[in-house]
């Protein structure tokens, strides 16, 4: 394995695990903020069972939440793999610091509601390395037969 293409590997996917716990923190704060509790006893805890309510903005932090969760997930597995197989350095540099950059902007998107297309083309954009890694990793497997 190159040392060097991992490193990279390991700083973006760290940062990217970074910004998941904040998000998972904003979600929490808005929780808090808006006094809309997923659970019956979180409710009791704040306030009562009025409290056990959605909120569109909690809401709209949970789906974020998600979103990142169903790429940023695959994004390590084939950032792992891709690794392996020692790739050109620069090559995978630009792959994760386009993957980190899109989903940054993507949660911003979606964090402060930006105007649309903003959010679904850093999504597009973010999808390109990752699609780029999986085709990277097959051709490498099959030429490997």
């Amino acid at each position: 394995m190159d040392r060097a293409v991992f490193s990279w590997f390991s700083f973006y996917s760290t940062l990217l695990i970074l910004k998941m716990y904040s998000v998972a923190v904003i979600t929490g704060q808005l929780r808090l903020r808006r006094k809309a509790f997923a659970n019956p006893e979180d409710a009791l805890r704040h306030g009562g069972l009025d409290f056990h309510r959605t909120d569109p903005d909690v809401e709209r932090a949970q789906r974020m939440h998600r979103n990142d969760m169903e790429n940023i997930f695959p994004f390590l597995f084939l950032g792992a793999v891709y690794s392996l197989m020692e790739p050109n350095l620069y090559v995978a540099h630009i792959h994760f610091l386009v993957f980190f950059v899109a989903r940054l902007v993507h949660s911003i998107a979606y964090l402060y509601a930006l105007k649309a297309p903003t959010r679904s083309l850093a999504y597009s954009i973010g999808q390109i390395p990752c699609v780029s890694i999986a085709l990277q990793i097959l051709v490498n497997i099959v030429a490997h037969w």
